[in-house]
């Protein structure tokens, strides 16, 4: 994190038609709270203030004022599962999901060995982030030690919120992707103690899938979870009927998928599983049991045919779900194009559980931030949470623009901006209460870089 962060002591006002959905629309009617001519006080990087500008201006003397008249202000997105090596990938289309990761996923993962290119990548994927409206991240990490480390390192530098580990594999993938049990167990130890806790960061335990963890390999992940206090866990889970299938062959002992990382001890309330498209009725129970979280990842699971996602059914079952934009297997790092697959996919199923522009605001932030341990902290605009806020504004001459002249109510807006907004529609990014990222010709009258 940079030197003075979020600590300059200045208040800042951020002046738009605010959004955000503080409580969880799946449980309650009106949680979404909108304020049309609003503001937003920034203070030592919190939210100090929140509602009509007017009334918000006449108690804040002296402060910057950032007006952002017809845009919408939004909270900083959470991507609950994206990986850190995989933006070069996108758009390696008409193969499964096995398949894909063979000849496309994998060859450039092996690529993460050389230092200074995973470096690179990292630079470019935590501005690409930051790029898309993701200041908050469950970040699925290279196979190389140094390259995490790398990665931390400009993570830190970023501001980002990111909770990442070192991929672990002992079989199953290309042999320079391999590791052993004790070597990934001494690595994510010392990575760990290097990098839990330090400003916004977190380190995760992350075994690939149990494809290529084997049992040895679990068991040393188990180890490394219990190591320290407040460590994060995160893999693949029923991703695909043939990943199943592999499962299990090489898991015989094993009720179901979910059974061969709760064996480990790899099943709790600081657990992310992405994907769990093929999901059985036991496996919900336990994961709801255990108070871990699903990212569904829509544009991955159609892009490689996984299937689509049963929300319905999660949410019967009580398990967190948020979103994840996966990248490689998906069509890139904006969470507004995963909510609008979302609902696309929601409306294929004959079971599916029908989702407004409450619902995906909140699956896209609020859910997000509840499934990475952080409600109140980010995800929404409650006084007292971090000064995370996306502005959102239509590019000149798009579509988006001419909907939103035809459609001035905030709610019919924030519909349209779900449904057509993707990264060139995020003017601005701050996090922690200072501009991080303003789109090329952005409003002059924003506040400088920090």
């Amino acid at each position: 994190m940079r030197a003075g962060w979020a600590d300059d002591g200045a208040t800042r006002v951020l002046r738009g038609t605010v959004v955000h959905v503080p409580r969880d629309p799946f449980a309650e009617e009106g949680a979404l709270e909108v304020f049309e001519d609003g503001a937003l006080v920034l203070r030592g990087g919190r939210v100090a203030g929140l509602g009509d500008a007017q009334e918000l201006l006449r108690g804040v003397v002296g402060a910057e004022v950032v007006d952002h008249h017809g845009a919408l202000l939004i909270p900083g997105l959470v991507d609950a599962h994206v990986h850190y090596p995989q933006v070069p990938v996108i758009g390696g289309l008409g193969l499964r999901l096995l398949a894909w990761l063979e000849h496309h996923t994998l060859p450039e993962e092996a690529r993460y060995a050389d230092l200074d290119y995973a470096r690179l990548r990292a630079r470019a994927f935590l501005r690409l982030l930051a790029a898309n409206g993701t200041t908050t991240a469950m970040v699925f990490g290279a196979h190389f030690a140094p390259a995490m480390d790398a990665f931390f390192e400009e993570a830190a530098a970023s501001g980002l919120r990111i909770t990442a580990g070192l991929t672990v594999s002992d079989r199953a993938l290309r042999p320079e992707l391999h590791t052993t049990p004790e070597r990934a167990l001494a690595e994510g130890l010392e990575l760990a103690a290097r990098w839990h806790g330090q400003g916004r960061l977190r380190y995760a335990v992350t075994p690939r899938f149990a494809v290529s963890a084997g049992e040895a390999m679990l068991e040393a992940c188990g180890e490394l979870l219990r190591s320290r206090p407040g460590l994060w866990f995160t893999t693949h889970l029923n991703e695909t009927e043939e990943e199943v299938a592999v499962v299990r062959a090489a898991f015989p002992w094993a009720r179901d998928y979910l059974d061969t990382y709760e064996r480990y001890g790899l099943v709790g309330e600081r657990s992310v599983f992405a994907h769990d498209v093929v999901a059985g009725d036991g496996e919900l129970q336990r994961l709801a049991a255990g108070d871990a979280a699903v990212a569904h990842c829509p544009t991955s699971n159609m892009a490689l045919g996984s299937g689509l996602f049963p929300l319905a059914r999660h949410l019967h079952h009580g398990v967190r779900v948020a979103l994840g934009s996966d990248v490689g297997g998906g069509t890139g790092l904006s969470l507004l194009k995963e909510a609008r697959a979302a609902a696309e996919v929601q409306m294929l199923r004959p079971d599916g559980a029908p989702l407004d522009a409450a619902h995906l605001l909140w699956l896209a932030t609020g859910a997000g931030a509840r499934a990475l341990g952080l409600a109140g902290t980010v995800g929404d605009f409650r006084v007292g949470a971090e000064g995370d806020v996306v502005v959102l504004r239509p590019p000149t001459g798009s579509t988006l623009e001419d909907v939103w002249r035809a459609r001035e109510d905030p709610r019919q807006r924030l519909a349209a901006a779900l449904t057509l907004a993707r990264e060139e529609s995020v003017a601005e990014v701050w996090i922690h209460g200072l501009r991080v990222h303003r789109a090329p010709g952005g409003d002059p009258r924003s506040a400088p870089d920090p």
